[in-house]
């Protein structure tokens, strides 16, 4: 049986002048001369991968795309047009990305992480929605470093990452700082692997390592307002993370970090500096 989005190997039923037909005589599909070796015979088994060409006609080529059915793998997009986004998957035909399978609007030149499936015409396409493709994992533990692609935000949990553009990783609201765009790659930490398999993370470092980064981004606000910042352990937690990208309880590690150090001193007021870098 030919399978339409896969790589398969299929037997030469058929050689013409403008190409070879695979399978079988029931159910077979063209190979074009330009992918045909010279000396292939009838009887051999040729590796092809099976799509539709611009004609929307079922054809086989013995090009490599960069996703087959079912998997998620990071492409650019092309062009944004009227019915969506098409994408450079390896192929002459470029991909689909339907509008409706955005889970945000997409920007041509830039790289989404995006699983191929077959839709109700029968076509080819992609989606950005890659949930139900990703899987759960037991190879990572709590600290490792991962690499993944930011896939989707939902303000009610926070930053959904493919990591290795396999498995499941969010980034809790509660643990969302900085700035992390659909669609970005990401170095982040595993805080927790949860009883499902699915990994929850930190973009930030565990504190003992985060402490001295905060204590910089901390040092260096403070000498762009001039050496004093309203803020300090009674101040408000979000406005800490809008103003710092750290939680309070990072905050108040680097400040604490800042007075063994005689960098800094607390007042009623907020925070300041004993003395400015530059």
């Amino acid at each position: 049986m030919i399978e339409l989005g896969k790589k398969q190997a299929l037997m030469v039923v058929k050689k013409t002048d403008f190409g070879v037909y695979l399978g079988t005589e029931d159910d077979k599909v063209l190979l074009p001369a330009k992918y045909v070796d010279d000396d292939i015979e009838t009887g051999d088994s040729v590796t092809v991968f099976v799509y539709r060409d611009s004609k929307d006609r079922i054809i086989a080529t013995t090009k490599e795309p960069y996703i087959t059915l079912g998997e998620v793998r990071p492409l650019m997009v092309k062009q944004v047009t009227g019915i969506g986004a098409f994408m450079d998957w390896g192929l002459e035909k470029d991909l689909l990305l339907p509008f409706g399978e955005q889970t945000s609007p997409v920007a041509e030149g830039r790289r989404y992480p995006v699983a191929l499936y077959i839709d109700k015409s029968s076509r080819l396409c992609a989606t950005t929605k890659i949930y139900p493709y990703l899987k759960t994992t037991d190879i990572y533990r709590t600290g490792d470093i991962v690499k993944g692609t930011a896939y989707e935000y939902i303000d009610k949990f926070g930053m959904f990452v493919a990591v290795d553009n396999m498995f499941h990783g969010l980034i809790p609201k509660k643990a969302f700082y900085g700035k992390i765009n659909v669609g970005d790659e990401i170095s982040a930490t595993v805080s927790r692997v949860r009883d499902d398999g699915k990994l929850e993370l930190s973009v930030r470092g565990p504190a003992y390592m985060q402490i001295n980064d905060d204590a910089d981004r901390i040092m260096n606000a403070l000498n762009e307002s001039g050496g004093k910042l309203p803020f300090n352990d009674r101040s408000d937690p979000e406005m800490i993370k809008d103003e710092f990208e750290m939680s309070k309880a990072a905050f108040k590690r680097a400040c604490g970090h800042l007075l063994k150090e005689k960098l800094i001193k607390i007042t009623d007021s907020g925070i300041e500096a004993t003395e400015r870098r530059f």
